[in-house]
């Protein structure tokens, strides 16, 4: 057992400290975005999202500990304990799930219905690894969506 923790340790420091830094993970699109358990409060913000790993290397996600900002306004957080495979050079879906302050998402809705691009921003962090053996990653990654009711 312990040789096996000590090989996959030595395997990702090699991958980490390799010549060629990782290429950042490529954002496709959003799926199935619904909103759950509404309240007057909260609310629970469900979201699939696609991504592609251009990497050589396949590596497991999981945990995501996130904050979640609309046009610099917060939104909601997102800690959640997930087991995600990101294959080599492939797609793959993240289900993510926030929650939401009713108030702020409500604030911010009003604006959304009129802007043809809102900034999507998402902080935090992200545990990645390989083999039982993960590194805490920060997320800074703010995005221009299309997200108007009128499309």
């Amino acid at each position: 057992m312990k040789i096996s923790a000590l090989f996959s340790f030595i395997f990702i420091l090699l991958c980490v400290s390799s010549c060629r830094p990782p290429k950042d993970l490529v954002f496709k699109e959003y799926k199935n975005l619904r909103l759950d358990n509404v309240g007057f409060t909260n609310a629970v913000l469900k979201v699939d999202l696609v991504y592609y790993n251009p990497n050589n290397i396949g590596i497991e996600l999981n945990r995501t500990d996130l904050d979640l900002y609309i046009d610099s306004s917060y939104l909601g957080h997102s800690s959640q304990n997930v087991q995600v495979a990101i294959p080599a050079r492939k797609d793959f879906t993240l289900p993510l799930q926030i929650n939401v302050d009713m108030k702020n998402l409500l604030k911010n809705g009003i604006t959304s219905l009129f802007n043809k691009e809102i900034a999507v921003r998402l902080v935090g962090n992200v545990k990645i690894g390989k083999a039982g053996v993960y590194k805490n990653i920060k997320v800074d990654y703010t995005s221009m969506q299309n997200f108007s009711m009128f499309r």
